[in-house]
């Protein structure tokens, strides 16, 4: 059994899994958008699963940021090139690699 969940019990959720800091409201919103459209462009319900969503995502305030961590990534298209990422305004979220 599958459950539609909107922006704010999506929220809830992380909340309620004690992991509200690892994205920002701002972040949160991109990823909840990205997670809708792939299941627009799909056709597959996915199963929310908090935990996997933290393990897989990382968001960061700046490609600057982001370069501290990965100091082989040169600028944004290289890191298009080595993984996925969501830019919104206020920053961006990687799917970890």
């Amino acid at each position: 059994m599958k459950e539609n969940v909107n922006f704010s019990r999506f929220c809830d959720r992380f909340k309620a899994m004690d992991r509200d800091n690892n994205f920002s409201y701002e972040g949160k919103q991109a990823l909840f958008d990205y997670l809708e459209r792939l299941e627009e462009d799909t056709g597959e319900e996915e199963e929310l699963d908090i935990i996997d969503l933290c393990c897989k995502y990382t968001e960061y305030e700046s490609i600057e940021e982001l370069k501290k961590e990965y100091d082989d990534i040169e600028d944004m298209d290289d890191l298009r090139d080595r993984t996925f990422v969501i830019e919104f305004d206020g920053g961006l979220i990687i799917q970890q690699f």
